[in-house]
């Protein structure tokens, strides 16, 4: 393996990484203030559930980010030679989703935490509370987008 091939598998690992971490923050978080709500309001158990799924999705990025580098570089196949400076290149392409991944996970889980206090009150705003949660989301997508771009730009020689 060259070590261009091995710098362009880092920079998906620290894609999946990274954004897992922020996934596991924000759905931790999310998790421990829904299991107080549930143990005292069983019912609204379907509301919440929706609400703690959403800062997973920012480890579901990262998973796409690294999947478009191991396209990129054929590795589930025969892996194409690639240059140290175009594995630089893929590497640092991944970090925007790595780091848009990581602190919008941690953050949405924050949005989610104080969405589901809400629900707990008025359990009819939980419709409000995702759309407040998703506008967090919206980084992270920005984040893939332009990793997906700037992978997709970088010539393979």
């Amino acid at each position: 393996m060259t070590l261009g091939i091995a710098l362009a598998i880092l920079g998906a690992a620290i894609a999946v990484i990274a954004c897992g971490i922020g996934s596991v923050k924000g759905v931790g978080m999310a998790g421990e203030a829904a299991a107080g709500v549930v143990a005292e309001q069983p019912e609204k158990f379907g509301k919440l559930l929706l609400l703690q799924a959403l800062p997973g999705t920012q480890g579901i990025y990262g998973f796409l980010g690294a999947f478009w580098v191991i396209m990129k570089i054929q590795l589930l196949s025969s892996p194409i030679d690639i240059s140290t400076v175009t594995g630089w290149q893929i590497l640092f392409a991944c970090l925007p989703i790595a780091i848009t991944g990581l602190i919008s996970g941690i953050h949405q889980g924050r949005v989610v935490t104080s969405g589901i206090s809400t629900v707990a009150k008025r359990g009819e705003e939980s419709g409000k509370m995702i759309i407040l949660a998703a506008m967090v989301e919206t980084y992270a997508v920005l984040g893939l987008l332009a990793s997906i771009l700037l992978i997709n730009g970088i010539p393979v020689e």
